[in-house]
This record gives structure tokens, C-alpha cells and sequence, in this order.
């Protein structure tokens, strides 16, 4: 009888602790292989953490975050996701930069019927033909960032275009959606060539010259990082920047246009943060606390690292609870707060509407940046709900 009074004491305490305790959150991501946006992006949870808990925590109890390193590799993400949710006892999954990743962690939620706030990886899929009940997906898509561009692009003149992308889940779904929201507007263009370089494995010069060969009047390019360096110092070598037009994703980015500097190609059309322009309350407010703690300027990955823990605080705080089926209802519809303004997560696919940047690339300087740009509300971009229904699996909409 005492053994058993024992242990009944031991779950009491133990369920007590669990109410007690800190609220659990495992953060994944490529810190070691991405360090150029992940960097930014941990500073701005962490920034968010620090402000919850300097407030009074979540249903009275303190936030922690468990961060892991998947570097780049889904089979790391998957080998994380599976101690932090087992060892760890985590509330919440979030995190992912990579597609390919964020589509790994996506399939751990499912099975695993855990939350998981993909904060970065674009691809249409994690949303729509591999969604699930248990994913969210902060920022705009593939599908999202295409169709702003879409908007810049359909007003050229130009007919014949090529396309430059990373051969991987990001680089094929931005491709796919570029080209059938273009000729959606522009029944006229058609698309005379197409390069795939593995990501990070970029020959510029091969990849350039086997483009210009098919004599396209503009290109939609795709990469990112250190390929998409190589492109621009190539291209301007061989003059084909600015003579031809380029709609380009994610370039404006502050993470990119720091490392390109004075090589800048001016006259891309692109999506990206100007966030030395930007002069909204909630964006102010931001970037002042950011740069007092960090003593830096904030870069996409710090949003980013910010609205992804904003939007969990949100949840939790709605559904006053961190039970998983109970946090994935308070996601559906859930409105909350990021650096760009209100944002709300769709309840038919459980995508973000937070939306991007969309302006030209200029030299301020010698520096790169932003001009003649404005703010693409997500919701404005959003397909259809038929177009949604049609590709998302309907266990997923349960």
C-alpha cells in the first residue's frame, strides 16, 4: 500500500511539474550550413523569448526553447525532431530553412500528430500536396512570392523568357508556379530555356552561356546565397547585367544584398526588406529593440526567427493549453502579431498570410537596396480555395 501511495504521490507531482514547468519549445534549423539567414533568425526568437518571459511567460509558466543544428540535412532534422519530441518532451515543433527539410519535419508532425511551425521553407507542398493537420507554414510560398513577382513581370515587354533555379523542392515549385501564373496573364511568353544547378554548385559562367544561347528577352532567377552571387559577379563580368531583365526571388533580402555590396545589379525586380525604409509603428518598435540587444540591424531571419514565436505565443495563449489537437484548433484562423503588421494563418491550408517586399534592386553607396517597393499583403496572393481543395489531401483539412 505505501509503494502505491508512493507512486501515486510521484504522477502528482510529476503532472504538477508538467503545469508548472517551462513551456517546451524544440527549434530546428541549418545553423551551421545557412549561418548567413539562420543567424539573424535565432537572434530574433531569441529576442521574442526574452520579451515573453519579461512579461510573465505563457499561462504563468516561463517559454524555453531547445534549439537544434539540422545542417541541411533532413535525415539530422528528423533524428532531432524525434529526441526533442521523445527525451525533451517538447509542446511545439518549429523551425526548417531548407524545403527538402521543412518537408522531412512536416512528415515527423503527422506522424507524430505534434505541431510543427515551419517558419522558413517555401515550397507549395508543406502546405498543399503533402500538408497535414499538424503544420503551418509562416511565410509567403513559392506560389506567393511568384505571384507578386507575376504582377512586376507580366508589365514587361518581354515574350521569350528562361529561368535559373537550385534542382531541388524550392527551385522546381518557384519555377512551376512562375511559369503558370505568367502565362495565366501573359498568354503571349513563352519559355525558351531553363537551367537546374545543384544547390550551392553553381557554375555561372556554363550555366549564363547556355541561357543566353536560347536569346531570352528576361530571366526568373531562383538562387540564393553563394550560387546567386556567382550569378550576379558572372553575369555583370559578361554584361548580361542589366541588359537583360531579371524578376528575381528573395534577392533583396538584406542577407544577399550584404554579401553582393557594390556588384548589386540594379534594375532586378525582386521580393525582399527594406528595412532601413520601413517606418510603421509595429516595424519601428522591432527593429529598436533588435538592433539595443543585438547592436545590429535586423535582416528577413530575424522577422522571420520573431512572427514564428509570436504566432506560437498566440496559439498557446488562445487556447490557453499546450495540448497539441487543442493548440492545431487555436492555429486555424489564429490572427497575430509580426514585424510587417497582422497576419493570420488560413484555416483551409494553414498558410500564413504574412506577406513580402516587391520593389527594384539599386546601388545606395556602394551598397545594395531596395527602391520603388511596396508591401504584398499574403492574403492578396493567396490561390483560390478550389485551387487548394483540388491538391491538398482532405485528411489534412480535418
Amino acid at each position: 500500500m505505501k509503494q502505491l501511495i508512493t507512486g501515486f504521490l510521484s504522477l502528482l507531482m510529476a503532472g504538477a511539474y508538467a503545469q508548472s514547468g517551462p513551456i517546451k519549445i524544440g527549434e530546428i534549423n541549418s545553423y551551421s550550413s545557412m549561418p548567413q539567414f539562420t543567424t539573424p533568425y535565432r537572434q530574433g526568437w531569441q529576442l521574442a523569448v526574452e520579451e515573453i518571459n519579461a512579461a510573465g511567460g505563457l499561462l504563468g509558466r516561463k517559454v524555453e526553447v531547445i534549439a537544434r543544428d539540422d545542417a541541411g540535412k533532413p535525415e539530422e532534422a528528423l533524428r532531432h525532431a524525434v529526441e526533442l519530441t521523445s527525451n525533451e518532451k517538447v509542446d511545439v515543433l518549429a523551425g526548417g530553412f531548407l524545403s527538402n527539410v521543412g518537408l522531412a519535419l512536416a512528415d515527423h508532425a503527422a506522424k507524430n500528430k505534434r505541431l510543427f511551425v515551419a517558419s522558413e521553407p517555401l515550397t507549395d507542398a508543406i502546405v498543399w500536396e503533402k500538408g497535414n493537420r499538424y503544420t503551418f507554414r509562416l511565410r509567403p510560398s513559392t506560389y506567393m512570392q511568384a505571384a507578386m513577382l507575376v504582377e512586376e513581370a507580366a508589365k514587361l515587354p518581354a515574350k521569350r523568357w528562361a529561368t535559373i533555379a537550385p534542382n531541388y523542392e524550392y527551385g522546381q515549385s518557384a519555377v512551376t508556379s512562375f511559369k503558370a501564373l505568367l502565362r495565366a496573364k501573359r498568354p503571349d511568353v513563352e519559355f525558351v530555356a531553363e537551367q537546374w544547378p545543384a544547390l550551392g554548385k553553381l557554375e555561372a559562367g556554363t550555366t549564363l552561356q547556355a541561357i543566353m544561347q536560347a536569346k531570352p528577352d528576361a530571366i526568373f532567377n531562383v538562387t540564393f546565397g553563394a550560387d546567386l552571387a556567382k550569378l550576379v559577379r558572372e553575369g555583370n563580368q559578361r554584361n548580361v547585367f542589366p541588359k537583360t531583365p531579371v524578376v528575381s526571388m528573395l534577392s533583396g533580402e538584406p542577407e544577399y544584398l550584404d554579401v553582393l555590396k557594390d556588384e548589386t545589379p540594379r534594375g532586378w525586380i525582386v521580393t525582399g526588406y527594406p528595412w532601413d525604409q520601413i517606418d510603421t509603428r509595429e516595424h519601428a518598435a522591432f527593429a529598436a529593440n533588435y538592433y539595443k540587444k543585438f547592436n545590429e540591424n535586423p535582416k528577413v531571419g530575424s522577422v522571420v526567427g520573431y512572427a514564428t514565436m509570436q504566432a506560437i505565443f498566440a496559439a498557446i495563449n488562445k487556447a490557453k493549453s499546450t495540448d497539441n489537437e487543442k493548440l492545431v484548433a487555436a492555429m486555424r484562423g489564429l490572427k497575430f502579431s509580426t514585424p510587417f503588421g497582422p497576419a493570420e494563418f488560413r484555416a483551409l491550408d494553414q498558410q500564413s498570410t504574412m506577406g513580402a517586399f516587391v520593389g527594384k534592386l539599386d546601388l545606395r553607396g556602394g551598397k545594395g537596396t531596395m527602391v520603388q517597393w511596396r508591401y504584398a499583403d499574403g492574403k492578396a496572393y493567396m490561390p483560390r480555395d478550389d485551387y487548394v481543395t483540388a491538391r491538398r489531401p482532405a485528411a489534412a483539412m480535418k
